[in-house]
């Protein structure tokens, strides 16, 4: 199981980003008392942690890959509030998006995992 993520994110685009993750399904949660300074959200047992950097690293090309509940309303949703999301091709029968998180991270979303991996 994956527990979390750590995602370094400037100071001023953390409401940004806390509104993004929210739009694919994550809650906001309250850090352990010692961790305040970073902004916690949770989905299913899974965090990401926002921490604020001043000068973030620039991300890699690689991405996180999330499942989301209503695929055609989030992509939707993400749109209509200004974030980057583009198609890609389907695996396993199923549609996938690209989504460009306030962050500059690479989001990949999609409408189900495949029940077993095809070797």
């Amino acid at each position: 199981m994956l527990h979390h993520v750590g995602i370094e994110v400037a100071p001023a685009e953390i409401e940004a980003a806390v509104g993004f993750f929210e739009l694919i399904g994550f809650e906001q949660v309250e850090p352990p008392p010692t961790l305040s300074e970073f902004t916690w959200l949770e989905r299913k047992g899974t965090q990401v942690h926002l921490m604020p950097v001043e000068a973030p690293a620039v991300p890699s090309p690689g991405h996180l890959a999330v499942v989301v509940v209503d695929f055609d309303g989030t992509v939707e949703r993400l749109r209509e509030r200004g974030f980057e999301v583009e198609p890609k091709r389907e695996h396993w029968g199923e549609p996938r998006a690209l989504a460009i998180a306030p962050s500059g991270h690479r989001v990949e979303l999609m409408a189900a995992p495949p029940i077993t991996m095809p070797r």
